[in-house]
Parts: C-alpha cells; sequence; structure tokens
C-alpha cells in the first residue's frame, strides 16, 4: 500500500513538474515574441506604453493684439475663467452644501440661487456654472475664491477683450468662436485681417509616471505657440474718446436717424478718429446697424461740396470773389434753381458774399457761365478723383455715383446735390485744401508686425495720390472758409482761441412714402479744418434727420455739439496753443488786402505794396496802372505775387517755379487767352519765350512738374541739357 501511494505521488509531481516546464516555456516563448514583434492581440505595445506614460500640455497662443498709433490695446485677448463646481462626494474637494454655495454666488454671477442650487445638485462629476460663469475676469475669480467655497474651482482660457467698449467699432468688428469652437474675425478689422491675427496653439510633450509627474529624464517636446500679428492704426484713443463722447451726448439729446464723424490729419491722411451711429459694444455685440457709414454709404454731400467747386474756379483763374450776380433764382433754358431761403436771396452780393451765405444760385453760375461742365467735371472725376474710391485700408468702402447726364445734373452737382460721394471721399478731397494742394490717400492701418521676429509685415505710408490744386489756390480757399465760420453760415462752429475753416452742408433726403421732404427730411453736416493757416486736424460730422426743434433750431447745432469739442479738443491735445494759432491764422486771415489800383501810379504803387512784402511784378512803359491781377479785395500773405499792367509794349517775364495760379492771373493782367496746361506743380516750360513781345490775346502754353521733377531737371550737368536740346 506504501509502495503504491508512494507511485502516486511520484506519478502527481511529475505532471506538475512537466505542467511548470510547458508553463515556463511558454511564458519564455510569449517574452520573446513580443520583444521580437512588439505586438499583442494587434496592439502595438511600444505605441501603447508611450500612450500611456507620454503626457501633453496645450501651450496657449494669443489672437493679434490691434492698438492704437500711442501703442494703446483696443483689441486683445485677456485671461477669462469658467467656474466649475466638483460634486463627485468621493472627491475630497466637492460641493457639500448646494444651497449655501448658491446663496454666496448668485450675487456675484448675476444668477438665481434656485439656477444655481440645481447645477450643483445634478448626478455628475462636475458641472459648469453657467452662463454667469462663463469666461469672467480675473477680478471676478479672484473674488470667488476670497469665498472659499469648497468644491469650487476655475477652467482657465482666454477671451478677446475690447477695453474702450463702443469704440471705433465698425472699424474693429469683433472675433467669436465658430461652431467648432475655434475663434475667428466676424466683422471689421478682424475679419479682414482674420489670417494675420489667427494664432496658434503650441504643445508640450513628456513622459510621466502613474501620478503624471514628470519623469527624471522627461524627454520633453516643445512645439512652441505662434501668436497672431500685433497690428497698429493710425487711430488715436484721446481724440477717438472725444468723437465717442460727443456723439454719444448728441445722440442722446437729439436721436438722429444715424452720425458719422472722422477726425485726419491733413498732411498724412492718417485717421485718426471714425465713429457712427447706431455703434454697438463689441464685448456685448448688440448690433443693430452693420454699416460703417463713414467709408460705405454714399449720398448726396449738400454744400459741402461747394469747397471743391470753388477751388476748381479758382485754379482756373475765373472767380472773381469781388464780381457781384443777383441772387434768389438762377434760371436755364429747362430748369430754376434756387437758394436755399426759398429762392429769396439776398438781393445783388459779391460771389464772395454768396460763399459766405452758401448760395446755390452763386455755385450754378460758377458752374455753368464760368468754368464750364467740361473742366468742371474734369476737376470732380480726374484731379478730386470723386468718380472712384479713395483705397482706404479698411473693409467696405462704398462706391460713388456721379451723374453728368443732364445739364440739371452737372449744375446741382457743383453744389452737392444729383451726384452721391462718400464721407471718404470729402475727407481726401479736403486734404488738398489744408495741406498745400497735395491729395493725400486715407489709411488707418499703419502697420502689421510678426511679434516673434518684431519685422513689419506690412507697413503703410502717407501717399500723395495728386495735386488738384496749387498751394495759392488752397490758401486762398482757406482763407473764404475762414470768412464762412466768422461771417456765414458757419458762425456756430467759431471755436474760441482757434480758427477754424469750414463749410456747412445740408442734404435733402426724400421720404419714401410720398416723395417729398420736410423739415425732418435733412442730412446736416460741417467740414471743417484749423488752424486756418495750417491746419492740423480736418474734421467731418453729418448727423441725419435729427430731433429738432422746428423753426428755432437748426440743424447745425447738433453738428456744431460734435464738431467743437472734438476740435478743440484733439487740437489741445496736439498742444496747439489757441493764442498762438489765433494769432497766425488773424495774419494770415486779414493778410494784405489788395485795393482797386487801376489808374494808379505803378511806381508808388509798386513801392507801397512791397513795402506790405508783397512780390510785385509791373509790364509796360506807361506809369498809370491799366489792369491789375489778383483783383481788388483779395487777400494776400507776404510774398505773393501781384502783376500790374501799364500802356506801351509788354515783355514776357520769364514763368519758371511759378504757381498755376500764379499764371493765370498774369494772364488776366496781360489780356492773353486762358493757359493751357500740361502737368502738374510748377512752371518748367512756357511758350512764349522770356522777353519776348506779348500781344493781347496771345495763345500760351505751359508745362508743370512736380517740385521733384524741377529739382531732377536742375541737377542735370549743363552739358546733357544741351545734348538732349540738339538731339
Amino acid at each position: 500500500m506504501i509502495e503504491k501511494k508512494n507511485s502516486n505521488i511520484n506519478k502527481g509531481a511529475v505532471i506538475l513538474s512537466l505542467i511548470f516546464v510547458l508553463l515556463f516555456f511558454l511564458l519564455i516563448g510569449r517574452y520573446f515574441y513580443l520583444g521580437w514583434t512588439g505586438k499583442a492581440e494587434g496592439v502595438d505595445l511600444e505605441k501603447w506604453a508611450e500612450k500611456k506614460w507620454t503626457k501633453s500640455d496645450r501651450l496657449d497662443a494669443n489672437r493679434g493684439t490691434i492698438y492704437d498709433r500711442n501703442g494703446k490695446a483696443i483689441a486683445e485677448d485677456i485671461p477669462s475663467y469658467t467656474v466649475i463646481a466638483i460634486l463627485n462626494e468621493d472627491y475630497s474637494n466637492h460641493i457639500e452644501d448646494p444651497a449655501e454655495a448658491a446663496s454666496k454666488l448668485a450675487p456675484i454671477l448675476n444668477m438665481s440661487e434656485s439656477r444655481l442650487r440645481d447645477l450643483m445638485s445634478r448626478d455628475a462629476f462636475q458641472v459648469e456654472l453657467g452662463p454667469g460663469g462663463n469666461k469672467i475676469s480675473h477680478s471676478k475669480m479672484e473674488e470667488i475664491k476670497a469665498l472659499e467655497i469648497k468644491g469650487i474651482d476655475f477652467n482657465r482660457e482666454t477671451k478677446r477683450h475690447y477695453p474702450n467698449q463702443d469704440f471705433a467699432s465698425h472699424i474693429i468688428g469683433f472675433a467669436t468662436n465658430d461652431e467648432d469652437g475655434n475663434r475667428k474675425g466676424a466683422m471689421g478689422l478682424e475679419k479682414a485681417l482674420d489670417k494675420y491675427l489667427q494664432e496658434q496653439d503650441g504643445m508640450l510633450k513628456y513622459q510621466s509616471d502613474g501620478e503624471g509627474l514628470k519623469l527624471p529624464d522627461p524627454k520633453e517636446v516643445i512645439k512652441e505657440p505662434k501668436h497672431g500679428a500685433s497690428v497698429y492704426l493710425t487711430i488715436d484713443e484721446k481724440i477717438q474718446l472725444f468723437l465717442e463722447k460727443a456723439m454719444n451726448n448728441v445722440d442722446e439729446e437729439y436721436h438722429p436717424k444715424r452720425m458719422i464723424g472722422i477726425v485726419a490729419d491733413p498732411k498724412t491722411g492718417q485717421i485718426l478718429a471714425m465713429s457712427n451711429r447706431p455703434s454697438f459694444n463689441p464685448n456685448v455685440r448688440d448690433i443693430t446697424n452693420y454699416t460703417n457709414y463713414a467709408v460705405s454709404s454714399a449720398f448726396e454731400p449738400g454744400s459741402t461740396m461747394k469747397i471743391f467747386t470753388l477751388a476748381t474756379a479758382i485754379e482756373e483763374g475765373v472767380y472773381n470773389g469781388n464780381a457781384e450776380y443777383q441772387s434768389g433764382v438762377y434760371k436755364t433754358k429747362y430748369e430754376k434753381y434756387r437758394d436755399h431761403n426759398s429762392g429769396r436771396g439776398w438781393g445783388k452780393i459779391s460771389y464772395n458774399e454768396g460763399v459766405r451765405k452758401s448760395s446755390n444760385v452763386a455755385f450754378a453760375k460758377i458752374a455753368k457761365e464760368q468754368l464750364g461742365f467740361e473742366k468742371l467735371y474734369e476737376y470732380i472725376n480726374e484731379r478730386w478723383e470723386f468718380d472712384e474710391k479713395t483705397g482706404i485700408n479698411i473693409p467696405g468702402e462704398g462706391k460713388p455715383i456721379i451723374q453728368d447726364r443732364y445739364e440739371s445734373d452737372k449744375i446741382t452737382t457743383a453744389f452737392g446735390q444729383g451726384s452721391a460721394i462718400t464721407p471718404i471721399q470729402q475727407i481726401q478731397a479736403a486734404t488738398a485744401i489744408a495741406n498745400g494742394g497735395k491729395m493725400m490717400k486715407p489709411y488707418v492701418i499703419e502697420k502689421m508686425v510678426d511679434p516673434s521676429t518684431k519685422k513689419a509685415i506690412q507697413n503703410a505710408k502717407p501717399t500723395v495720390v495728386g495735386e488738384p490744386i496749387s498751394s495759392d489756390t488752397a490758401k486762398e480757399v482757406r482763407d473764404l472758409l475762414r470768412t464762412v465760420v466768422t461771417e456765414g453760415t458757419g458762425k456756430n462752429y467759431d471755436i474760441d482761441g482757434y480758427d477754424v475753416a469750414g463749410k456747412t452742408g445740408t442734404a435733402q433726403l426724400w421720404a419714401k412714402e410720398d416723395g417729398v421732404s420736410s423739415w425732418d427730411n435733412y442730412m446736416f453736416s460741417f467740414l471743417g479744418m484749423a488752424p486756418a493757416d495750417d491746419p492740423k486736424l480736418l474734421v467731418y460730422v453729418a448727423i441725419d434727420r435729427p430731433d429738432l426743434e422746428d423753426g428755432r433750431e437748426s440743424g447745425s447745432v447738433p453738428v456744431s455739439k460734435v464738431f467743437n469739442p472734438v476740435m478743440k479738443g484733439g487740437l489741445q491735445y496736439l498742444n496747439i496753443n489757441p493764442e498762438e494759432s489765433s494769432e497766425k491764422s488773424e495774419a494770415s486771415i486779414k493778410g494784405v488786402e489788395v485795393a482797386d489800383l487801376v489808374g494808379e501810379s505803378s511806381i508808388s504803387t509798386k513801392r507801397d505794396l512791397e513795402e506790405k512784402g508783397l512780390n510785385v511784378h509791373v509790364f509796360g512803359q506807361g506809369d498809370q496802372i491799366i489792369s491789375q491781377a489778383p483783383y481788388a479785395g483779395t487777400k494776400l500773405l507776404k510774398g505773393e505775387r501781384v502783376f500790374l499792367k501799364t500802356k506801351g509794349k509788354v515783355k514776357m517775364p520769364d514763368l519758371t517755379g511759378m504757381s498755376r495760379s500764379e499764371v493765370l492771373r498774369l494772364a488776366k493782367a496781360l489780356d492773353l487767352k486762358t493757359p493751357e496746361f500740361t502737368g502738374n506743380g510748377y512752371v518748367s516750360l512756357q511758350s512764349l519765350a522770356k522777353g519776348a513781345t506779348v500781344k493781347e490775346g496771345a495763345p500760351l502754353v505751359v508745362e508743370l512738374k512736380s517740385p521733384q521733377e524741377l529739382k531732377e531737371m536742375e541737377d542735370v550737368p549743363q552739358s546733357d541739357k544741351k545734348e538732349k536740346k540738339n538731339n
């Protein structure tokens, strides 16, 4: 029995040994198989291990910041926080008393206690306390932290923030998240520059232990975040705030249908401020109007258009401000054109007085009888460029409509009706008046900079787009526009201490219901510049159908309540001393007034005028003056030319370096035909040779070149000039 028992035991031991040996070889084989293939039942163990032990953290990138001209952020990414409540009781830090937590959080999150209590009573690991707890500020997060509510935590993220709220909103626009949670520009520059402003988040990968802590050799892999480009605008925060505040005040008092305000630097074309009403806060997006009227809306400008008709007439030498005409009604074969006081007019007045009173009749006569329509439209389309967009570097610029089919179109366009142009076109054209004849292209985006390399991606610079008039003409127009403010329709815009030059405008809007206009259907505007002698700011304001007291309040009142504080505040901010401005401009406006010199002695007159600082040219061999240019009553600055003609032979002077307006004055004084001009700028060549005897009615052709071209001609060696002449 004992032998049998031992035999059984031995057999069992052998079997167990065989089993263990078999299992051992199976394990060894499995080990070598896994080591050789790296796979188990189709699972890549190496990748599985890497995934298990490799952690990754997102490195947040910021959307590009938009700055004003002084580097103040006006659209930026800031930290934000979403409030979460941990509800799982297995987690040590969880909400223990939902009711108590709700009562503490409700006033801070601006949510009801019942809503918060319901959220924090759900069967979930954690919940977000929205909407009040979504994207809260850092200060609010700190306020909640101070309550020390157990179970409350925060998820950190970024949000787009517009610190000045209702500020240049139609320029900047806003950015929002799309359906996939990606942030994209949805309006304005945020949309137009989206590809430059877009950010790309980075990533940090590292190896960790089971608790997520980095290993001693974590083998970090970093993909750097790519921040969006920095955009610098020409907008000046201070001047923009002046404009926003003034427009808010007028909006509240007069409830207009819409308002437009633009402030520009006439020397560069930089837009310093631009705003519209209705506006919106891009943080809230309470948008009722998506249109940037300042650049998108083309409408009849009204009498501000008279500035450019006046400048055209002066430049062409056909404007005589002291000549008189019958105001009230101007009749043509098919139409009657009335002055704005129902055609009553002011009797027989001078053209200068007609400018001050904004007489439609004066400008109808200038367009038809003095300039002629062909010359008028040459300037409107080719020189002032009213028939094309300015090309300002912000989206949505509207297209102008210049009517020229009928005579009535041409006459009404001359005084601001019939044709439609945009406010930004008026700003561009007015830079020539304020900037010595040079017309500057308006722009808002100054530059875009790569935040990592600090190199400019784009860089805008002041651009002269034309020289429609000479500096002399610009000066004469400003002098007349100054009198509009001191003596004419622009008296509401006279600012104490600063000399404003400008022109009022009233554009008629037609009611859709019955096709007739009323006192309530007008767009009132003012286009002004200051200081008048050397403008540093150019401001345009237009207000559509404000609530006025019938018969007791003019449309210029609400417009002036925007224009005046913006212009005055802007000049003070730019450190333009009011006393200095006033003294300089007073001298500019008064200047030296040329009397009626016909019949006077040329010798004594020349001496008297030269003592006053004028540059006097006498032609002929007699002593008695028989014609003069400019006309009597014209005010000139020191150094400007006066042409006097006497009897006898007249020798042709050297015109080199004279401006277009000076040549026109000379032609008037010498009774020449109206000169023909080629090019722009100052005289380089003349058809009547210097020293030649001049006959009355003789034709004169003059070639003009820019100052740069004249300088280049002077720099050419004399030998080269002779060779060129011989060829």
